[in-house]
């Protein structure tokens, strides 16, 4: 399962083109991520995704923003676990509670917590986390061991790393530089399938 990670900064064309692309070659989901973004930018943003997600029959995940995915009857979130631990009570009208983590220790938390997916990472390098030493695939592989829940890795992903990632137990792999800038969008997520 391919979730692709949103970053309109990255996106060197037109962003809501690039993503209506990307829902068409249906990945299993798109998180609308744009950490910058004040509310109500956000919101209206989600609002024009959540119809192109609709329309092409693609899950639509809110970032961290359980105001503006309550308001628009979203019923995925992705939350960092400081969010998850803060807002653990809050949750409970979410169908898809996700949680970044980045420690063994995290991603048997995020479980305690009620999430229902965690994405592990960052597994490569990546220009995200410039300095920041990635923690590898014995890392992944350790995550999706302890974990009763699925595990998706996210950081330096590329499809010539997918056996890899699978092979490690996890259910997926989400990307974003790589989503955000190929040229063609469908043929990215097509280059992702797990045979």
């Amino acid at each position: 399962m391919l979730i692709c990670v949103t970053n309109r900064k990255l996106c060197r064309d037109n962003f809501i083109e690039r993503i209506n692309k990307i829902a068409e070659g249906k990945p299993h989901a798109i998180m609308l991520r744009e950490k910058d973004m004040d509310r109500s930018e956000y919101e209206c943003l989600a609002l024009k995704i959540k119809e192109i997600c609709n329309n092409s029959n693609v899950e639509l995940i809110i970032n961290n923003n359980i105001e503006t995915a309550t308001k628009l009857g979203i019923s995925n979130i992705h939350l960092s676990m400081s969010a998850l631990r803060t807002n653990k009570n809050r949750l409970s009208q979410f169908t898809n509670i996700g949680a970044s983590v980045h420690s063994l220790a995290e991603a048997k938390e995020a479980g305690e917590l009620g999430a229902s997916y965690i994405i592990a990472g960052h597994i490569f390098p990546t220009d995200c986390k410039q300095g920041v030493p990635p923690r590898g695939i014995s890392f992944l592989q350790e995550v999706c061991h302890i974990s009763s829940i699925p595990v998706f890795a996210i950081g330096g992903i590329t499809s010539d790393k997918k056996k890899d990632i699978i092979k490690t137990g996890a259910k997926g792999m989400c990307i974003m530089s790589q989503i955000m800038n190929c040229t063609n969008p469908i043929e990215c997520i097509d280059s992702f399938e797990v045979n």
